[in-house]
């Protein structure tokens, strides 16, 4: 008799340490729970949570960008400095929207075409980019328009930001993309065995290409929203927003090695990411230590999820009975 057992999902680890991230927070301050608070803190979140949807994409496919950060400074750099120069809002944010795709798109080509590891090409444009960015500012910085500036501010019924609003419709339309069409199963295919891919007739260079320049363009929209929430672009800003990217997919139950994950995941794991840095907030934790408990995270990510992988296989043979 055939008997169904409880499937264990890799998505439970972050939900499981979300609940006691609350837990936690609540009991730091009694002010950490407030609706208000945490919606307002949210905003900070939503550049980090752009990339991580697409970050989602790129190792569910077995590769790695480390160059989003730099991606989204740069094209926050450039909007900045063309709003500046007089352009006009529209027109400078659809440069920044083309700029990204470009960007991603030339990471996308290396590897596809020129089969350069994903590693060692978005280390190298990880420097690439940001250095561009200094050569075009330098120690300065650049003002945006001032109607463009406040994005943050402003609230949907409810005291909802639109920040928010903006990540949490995305995360929907690149889930049903991920997760219910064609372009999303060669994503998981190639990612699982690229090479049975190509003889399966999967176009997996352009799978590989399109993948990185949305990463790309995930990087241009997290780029417009930094540049709304601070007012200014600096070659210096974004630092570290990769690190978090990577954790909230790999805590979300991806694989490192691809064929593996979930938009899902990745949201809970950003939230969870997102009280903990909140809590350590409030706790008046240092930038420099957060940043350990961020880099243990990732640690805990990649071991939690090897074990789920394990324990799920093991239970294979047994459920087939």
């Amino acid at each position: 008799m055939n008997r169904k057992g409880f499937k264990i999902r890799p998505e439970m680890v972050p939900a499981i340490l979300l609940v006691f991230g609350f837990i936690a927070g609540a009991m730091e301050s009694k002010y950490f729970l407030d609706p208000k608070y945490l919606l307002d803190s949210s905003t900070q979140y939503v550049e980090t949570g752009l990339l991580a949807l697409a970050m989602t994409f790129v190792i569910v496919s077995g590769n790695i960008d480390l160059s989003v950060a730099s991606m989204t400074v740069l094209v926050a750099c450039v909007t900045a400095k063309l709003m500046e120069s007089g352009w006009a809002t529209p027109s400078a944010c659809a440069v920044a929207i083309g700029l990204g795709v470009i960007l991603g798109a030339i990471n996308g080509f290396l590897i596809s075409k020129a089969k350069l590891p994903s590693f060692v090409v978005t280390l190298a444009t990880m420097a690439v980019y940001r250095g561009i960015a200094q050569v075009l500012l330098g120690p300065n910085s650049a003002k945006v328009n001032a109607g463009f500036a406040g994005l943050d501010t402003q609230y949907l019924p409810g005291h909802v930001p639109i920040p928010l609003v903006i990540f949490l419709v995305t995360a929907l339309i690149l889930g049903v993309l991920l997760h219910r069409t064609l372009f999303g199963r060669w994503v998981f295919s190639i990612g699982t065995n690229e090479t049975a891919s190509f003889y399966s007739g999967i176009p997996a260079a352009k799978v590989k290409l399109g993948v990185f320049a949305l990463s790309g363009l995930m990087a241009a929209a997290a780029a417009l929203l930094m540049d709304s929430r601070l007012g200014v672009a600096r070659f210096d800003h974004a630092n570290g927003l990769e690190l978090d990217a990577i954790t909230a997919v790999l805590l979300g139950g991806a694989s490192i090695n691809g064929g593996r994950g979930s938009i899902l995941g990745t949201v809970l794991a950003l939230f969870l990411v997102a009280v903990l840095r909140i809590g350590m907030g409030v706790a008046n934790v240092k930038a420099e230590y957060q940043l350990v408990v961020i880099g243990s995270l990732l640690v805990i990510a990649v071991l939690s999820g090897n074990f789920v992988e394990r324990l799920s296989s093991a239970r294979k043979p047994s459920a087939a009975k």
